[in-house]
C-alpha cells in the first residue's frame, strides 16, 4: 500500500471527514533530511471534519497525528496539517 492511500485510510477511519486530500510533497524536499531516494516521506493534508468543531487548532493537530499514528517518522518525515470544521475558512 501506499503511504498516501494509508494515511488517507487512517484519517478516513478516525475522523470522517467531508473533505480530504492527501498530497505526497516528498519531491520538493528531495536531498532534505528525512526524505528517501523513493518518496513518500512529506505530506501535505487538508482536511474538513465535524469532529472540529469547537477544537483548538493544537487539539485538531494531535488528533490528526494520532491517527496517522506509527507511520510518523518511519516512512513519513514531515506532515503539514490543515484541518478545520465544516463551515469555517480553512
Amino acid at each position: 500500500m501506499r503511504v498516501a492511500d494509508d494515511i488517507q485510510s487512517r484519517l478516513e477511519a478516525a475522523l470522517a471527514p467531508d473533505f480530504l486530500d492527501v498530497r505526497d510533497v516528498s519531491a520538493k524536499h528531495k536531498g532534505h533530511a528525512g526524505a528517501r531516494p523513493e518518496g513518500e516521506t512529506h505530506f501535505d493534508v487538508t482536511l474538513v471534519a465535524a469532529a472540529f468543531e469547537g477544537v483548538s487548532r493544537v487539539a485538531r493537530h494531535r488528533m490528526v497525528m494520532k491517527a496517522v499514528g506509527d507511520l510518523m517518522n518511519n516512512p513519513v518525515h514531515a506532515l503539514s496539517v490543515s484541518a478545520s470544521a465544516p463551515g469555517e475558512k480553512g
